[in-house]
């Protein structure tokens, strides 16, 4: 079994940090694939870091949801099943139009302007079509929009913490469905609406959307979903 992980060695700093953030990166970039095994043995090689600050990171993944931690078996990468795949939609549902919900009054020309921006910067590395990754992360920081303006904490905390999930799923979708984003009109309506005066339309379409994301996301990835 080839040992070598292909993950860049840590140098010194805030090293159980790095060692988290590289992980994270690997994980929602779909480096690893759902459900596979990894060995403490294996990451330290990989990543030149000693045993301790390995295990407190994995310790904070594990934490987080991105690896699961079997007694008697080991330490996989999680999978993903049709179940974590609804709640995930849903509860970004609710979590993005209550965003929608509290930023409503609170748009300004300047925000605005900002979101028309992450849209173009979005469409433009969609339409060069070299680099997946950073079309999902320009999709998010376009989605993260909202949490910013809308003045509430702990919504913005809890969709951090969701975020590598979103992230997770997002490459796994364009890995199945071959893309190197999403489709170059996918956001069009949302950053129109989100610019307009209609709230009860821009939570229609939301709704929607997201609908729309999880039978795609189902169809495509359904070879490779548990039955439970």
């Amino acid at each position: 079994m080839n040992e070598d992980l292909s993950l860049k060695p840590v140098d010194d700093g805030t090293v159980r940090r790095r060692i988290t953030q590289q992980l994270t990166n690997h994980i929602v970039s779909g480096g690893f694939s759902p459900g596979q095994k990894l060995t403490e043995q294996q990451l330290a090689a990989s990543l030149q870091v000693s045993r301790g600050p390995l295990r407190e990171a994995v310790r904070e993944l594990a934490e987080l949801g991105l690896l699961v931690s079997v007694p008697y078996r080991g330490l996989f990468v999680r999978s993903i099943s049709r179940q974590d795949l609804e709640e995930l939609y849903s509860l970004r549902t609710r979590l993005e139009s209550f965003a929608f919900e509290l930023l409503w009054d609170l748009r300004t020309p300047e925000a605005l302007d900002d979101l028309r921006r992450r849209h173009v910067a979005l469409n433009r590395t969609i339409e060069e079509g070299a680099d997946s990754l950073r079309a999902i992360e320009e999709e998010l920081y376009l989605h993260n929009w909202c949490f910013e303006l809308c003045g509430h904490n702990l919504l913005r905390r809890t969709w951090e913490g969701m975020r590598p999930h979103v992230n997770f799923y997002f490459s796994l979708h364009q890995k199945a469905h071959d893309r190197k984003g999403p489709l170059r009109a996918s956001h069009d309506v949302y950053v129109r609406l989100a610019c307009g005066d209609d709230l009860a339309a821009m939570l229609d379409h939301l709704k929607d959307h997201m609908r729309q994301g999880l039978a795609r996301t189902i169809e495509e990835l359904s070879s490779d979903l548990p039955v439970t």
